[in-house]
């Protein structure tokens, strides 16, 4: 297999349960071989000359109940070529480890920490990992918001020697997919791209607009002046066929519903005389693009 130079980080977000990976690579489309994660079991990265049974394989083993430091220590018996791999582990209780072998290309290396793993390897310097680490540190917010400015930050600092091509964000949460039906939580990428990082910060963005449910921030009650605002664009986009009555009556509450069911918002539908934020700014700059 090629080698995939690389920087990743592997996290545990105590507070939340959720575990994830953030990658970048000048590889393509390396969100589909390194990034390995399950829910309330671990995650793994695997990269450099990578053994893509590290990420099956440890989370067998995770699941078992070994350590992230007796995964590492397994895979590592159980490779012949082990000086060509890189990987790094972060179990469900936050044990974490990272590994190096003695022939990835430099520079190459990594940091461990409690509820953390950072490696890279034909990096421009040590300066990635540890602005990596840094960042995901001091950095409030989300999982996910923390991953992709840390690896953002592993960029700036020097990142991939031989540039840019892919990045990767995974992150499992029991119950976290679409329809709570498996634990992907988010599973975004960009395969092929000159500004990986910076497209895949603007899918988390999207992601959170369209996944997450309306927080008590992004609520808005509908005044009569909103109720014309909505009524108009709504008319105006084809949803809403009824007269302007400055009213969130049933009707417009119904166009208004259907609207996000149409934009995929399903998620931010309220009761009531409530309506998302970030949904009612989508429908007027719509609006505003209408011609007809």
């Amino acid at each position: 297999m090629k080698n995939i130079a690389t920087f990743s980080i592997v996290a545990r977000d105590p507070s939340t349960g959720e575990i994830g990976i953030a990658v970048q690579s000048k590889f393509l489309a390396v969100g589909s071989a390194v990034p390995w994660a399950k829910a309330n079991v671990g995650g793994i990265a695997t990269q450099a000359m990578a053994n893509l049974e590290f990420g099956t394989v440890g989370l067998d083993l995770l699941e078992k109940g070994y350590s992230a430091q007796k995964v590492l220590d397994s895979l590592k018996a159980r490779d012949t070529h082990i000086e060509d791999r890189q990987f790094g582990i972060v179990d469900s209780k936050g044990g974490s480890v990272t590994f190096t072998g003695k022939n990835c290309f430099d520079y190459a290396g990594g940091i461990a920490q409690e509820n953390l793993a950072c490696q890279g390897n034909i990096l421009v310097g040590v300066e990635t990992i540890e602005a990596m680490v840094k960042t995901y540190r001091s950095t409030i917010g989300t999982l996910a918001n923390r991953l992709v400015k840390a690896l953002d930050a592993g960029q700036n600092a020097g990142g991939d020697r031989r540039g840019r091509q892919s990045a990767a964000l995974l992150i499992v949460k029991q119950g976290g997919s679409y329809g709570g039906y498996n634990d992907r939580y988010m599973d975004l990428r960009v395969d092929d791209d000159p500004q990986p990082i910076k497209k895949l910060m603007k899918l988390v963005r999207l992601h959170e607009i369209y996944f997450n449910k309306t927080t008590e921030e992004d609520k808005v009650i509908v005044d009569p002046k909103i109720a014309d605002q909505i009524q108009k664009a709504l008319q105006k986009c084809g949803y809403y066929k009824g007269p302007l009555t400055q009213a969130f009556d049933l009707e417009t509450i119904k166009a208004f519903n259907d609207f996000c069911g149409w934009e995929n918002f399903e998620e931010r539908i309220n009761e009531g005389n409530i309506v998302d934020k970030n949904v009612l700014k989508f429908l007027l700059g719509k609006a505003k693009k209408v011609t007809k």
